[in-house]
C-alpha cells in the first residue's frame, strides 16, 4: 500500500525541520518522558533505523515504556517513529494511531516509509542494516 506524499516524512529533514518539531514537541501538552522519546526520534536519520531497545538505554527506560510513547506519537510522521523497529530488525507489532479517523497506520505503511527512505529489506521482511544507536 502507497502512503500518499502528504503524509510521507521528509526524506532529508533540514535543521530547521529539526527545530520546528523539537518546538512543537517542546510546547505540547505531553509528559517529560514522552517528549524526550520523542525529541529523541528527530535524531534518527532519514534512511537508518534503531530499535525499541537500543533507544530505551538512551534513555534510562525500558523498551516497552519506549513503545508506548511511540504509540501516543501525535507528530507522526515528521517526529519518526517509524525509523524504531524491533531488536530482531522486523517491524515489530507496530500500530501508531495517525489523525484518520482513529486508525493506526499498517505495518504495510511503516514499510513504505522506511522504503522511501532508501531502507533494504531482506527476503523475510527484517531491514537489511544494522540499527542506529548515533545519539552519544
Amino acid at each position: 500500500m502507497a502512503v500518499p506524499a502528504a503524509r510521507r516524512g521528509s526524506p532529508q529533514p533540514t535543521s530547521a525541520d529539526v527545530r520546528a518539531q523539537l518546538e512543537r514537541i517542546a510546547r505540547s501538552n505531553r509528559t517529560d518522558f514522552e517528549k524526550r522519546v520523542w525529541a529523541a526520534l528527530c535524531r534518527i536519520p532519514a534512511g537508518r533505523v534503531t530499535t525499541y531497545g537500543l533507544l530505551a538505554r538512551y534513555l534510562g527506560s525500558s523498551p516497552r515504556a519506549v513503545g508506548n510513547a511511540l504509540r501516543r506519537n501525535p507528530f507522526a510522521p515528521e517526529v519518526p517513529c517509524h525509523r524504531v523497529v524491533a531488536t530482531g530488525m522486523t517491524l515489530g507489532g507496530f500500530k501508531g494511531k495517525w489523525p484518520r479517523g482513529g486508525e493506526g497506520i499498517t505495518l504495510d505503511e511503516k514499510r513504505s516509509l522506511l522504503a522511501g527512505e532508501g531502507i533494504q529489506f531482506d527476503d523475510r521482511g527484517r531491514v537489511a542494516s544494522c540499527p542506529w544507536s548515533g545519539w552519544s
